[in-house]
């Protein structure tokens, strides 16, 4: 009886373990997908849109202006994406200087024009409104 009692813990545990799995791959697959969009923006020079299509933790930390100076100062000198690969995905609750919520690490491979090897990191969270939106960038 005991032995039937620990299997059926031991599978509880493995079947709770891999829905848990399950929902976090949905959620990194749909926060890389606004990482890349939003990238997308980025790499065109559409600042000013990347801004608003942020998260709106993003915004309040960064107004507008200051963001479209950090970025101009930032990327137009790497020139254009010549490759980008997805290197990692991590989804997170909890984020150091960040509020609680659902986020997540994504870094990818980058290689522009004038800088053959970065990695950029993109931080998407759920946001208010329910969709992936990005929270943070920085590039290495």
């Amino acid at each position: 009886m005991k032995r039937l009692m620990l299997v059926g813990v031991a599978i509880t545990i493995v079947l709770s373990v891999g829905i848990s799995w399950a929902a976090n791959a949905d959620k990194e697959k749909a926060a890389v997908a606004a990482a890349q969009k939003w990238l997308v923006l980025v790499d065109t020079g559409k600042y000013s849109e990347s801004w608003r299509e942020a998260a709106g933790y993003f915004k309040n930390a960064v107004q507008q202006d200051q963001w479209e100076q950090s970025i101009q100062a930032i990327r137009p000198p790497l020139g254009k994406v010549i490759s980008r690969k997805l290197k990692t995905k991590v989804y997170k609750t909890t984020l150091p200087g960040a509020p609680d919520g659902q986020y997540v690490v994504i870094q990818f491979r980058t290689s522009f024009q004038n800088k053959k090897s970065a990695v950029e990191t993109v931080t998407p969270m759920l946001d208010n409104d329910g969709r992936w939106r990005v929270s943070g960038y920085f590039i290495k």
